[in-house]
């Protein structure tokens, strides 16, 4: 199975108002292991970049007016993700609403909605009532994100890549790829993907100080409350 996890950087939030995509970044996976092929490009918004968005990319018009316009990188795009390949995006109905605002402006067929699967999404429903942001998941899962001090498409993409395959249960070394083709050559499919214990188990969050706390509050509860028989 191929995916392509992808994000875009901006200069504005709605493409109704006239902003345009400035960045795009995209890492394959094939049975949801990284095959090293990516897709990176800088593009020429034909307008200027609000000081706002520069504060969040550091994406200037200075760097940007060299590069080339949506249009002309258009074909190129679609080549990399494919006619099918599921499309991984956290917070997908910005990107994808982006994606095809550009795709409609240079004449091209726009991206099926189905074809994204949102990690943000994921994330809400996995950890309901916690902060389900890019950063907070890295945090989460132990990903390190300390190159992101600016938003950067590619970067973004390869960090997220690594939150997704920990939101739906980490790595499996069964699935690996054969150096030509790209194949999974595991006798194991996605079909029989199982989840499996971790080899370390995740430190606890829990300070010493909510640990103390904790004990205390299952000690005056009494011996014959649920928690102190079974621990």
């Amino acid at each position: 199975m191929r995916e392509i996890v992808l994000d875009t950087e901006t200069t504005g939030f709605e493409p109704t108002e006239g902003h345009r995509i400035v960045e795009i970044g995209a890492v394959e996976l094939f049975n949801h292991v990284p095959t090293g092929r990516i897709y990176h490009q800088y593009i020429n918004p034909e307008r200027p970049m609000p000081p706002e968005a520069f504060q969040v990319h550091g994406l200037g018009d200075d760097f940007l007016r060299d590069k080339p316009k949506f249009a002309q990188i258009a074909r190129e795009f679609l080549d990399f993700i494919g006619p099918d390949a599921r499309l991984v995006i956290h917070n997908a109905a910005f990107d994808m609403k982006f994606l095809n605002a550009e795709l409609g402006w240079a004449g091209l067929s726009v991206l099926p909605a189905d074809r994204a699967l949102d990690t943000l999404t994921m994330a809400r429903r996995k950890f309901p009532g916690s902060p389900a942001t890019l950063d907070a998941l890295c945090r989460r899962f132990g990903v390190d994100n300390s190159g992101r001090e600016k938003h950067g498409a590619l970067l973004d993409s390869e960090i997220l890549a690594e939150v997704y395959l920990e939101l739906i249960g980490g790595r499996q070394p069964d699935f690996v790829l054969s150096a030509s083709a790209g194949e999974s050559t595991a006798a194991q499919t996605t079909q029989d993907w199982r989840p499996r214990p971790r080899s370390v188990a995740l430190p606890s969050r829990l300070t010493e100080a909510e640990a103390q706390a904790h004990a205390a509050f299952i000690e005056r509860l009494g011996a014959q409350a649920i928690w102190g028989r079974f621990g």
